[in-house]
């Protein structure tokens, strides 16, 4: 392998390794809610598993549906079939909050 090409794969690896970019206030706020009210049952970051299993990864989420639809949701309160989730009902900033650390996991 050339010298310059072998530079190259290094730096990039060295990149892949380093965090993500810095998150929005708004974001941050998020993940913070997030921590607080969710990670007890739901994965919350971009790697791991959820603790309750039947609680879906909040990094894969946007592969059901766009986050931003959650809005609503979250404004009239989240329920669902099983009796282990808690009802949420959030006000706009939360709401905004949440979406937008919600994002952040999207690819």
């Amino acid at each position: 392998m050339n010298r310059v090409l072998g530079r190259t794969l290094v730096l990039a690896a060295l990149l892949a390794t380093l965090p993500a970019a810095a998150q929005t206030p708004r974001a941050q706020r998020g993940q913070s809610f997030a921590q607080t009210h969710c990670a007890g049952c739901h994965a919350i970051g971009r790697a791991g598993e959820s603790p309750l299993p039947i609680a879906p990864p909040f990094r894969t989420l946007h592969e059901s549906y766009p986050v931003e639809d959650l809005a609503e949701a979250l404004a009239e309160g989240i329920t669902t079939g099983h009796p282990t989730m808690p009802e949420f009902v959030l006000d706009p900033a939360q709401i905004g909050d949440l979406i937008a650390y919600l994002k952040t996991l999207e690819p």
